[in-house]
């Protein structure tokens, strides 16, 4: 009998770097208000998400979702929960 492991990383949406891409496992840390519009724009769990770039300040992120590019605070990116994979 054999067993896989298989090891998978749940990071934040604001560690990935631009040209990284991943995968949404939650919202639930998002407050309710900003979850709902997330979710209406597509940014649902089990959704590839891609990060396109950073403003040269830092805040906010371009992210792209479904082939629509959203621009997110980093307040809001720091609670999705995301796995990364090669995008």
């Amino acid at each position: 009998m054999y067993m896989i492991l298989i090891l998978v990383v749940f990071m934040k949406l604001t560690e990935l770097k631009p040209g990284m891409a991943g995968r949404v496992i939650s919202l639930s840390s998002v407050p309710t208000i900003p979850r709902k519009k997330l979710m209406a724009m597509g940014l649902l769990p089990d959704t590839d998400v891609s990060v396109i770039r950073y403003a040269p300040m830092g805040d906010p992120i371009q992210i792209r979702v479904r082939g629509c590019d959203i621009a997110l605070r980093l307040s809001l990116a720091q609670n999705i929960e995301v796995t990364s994979h090669e995008g």
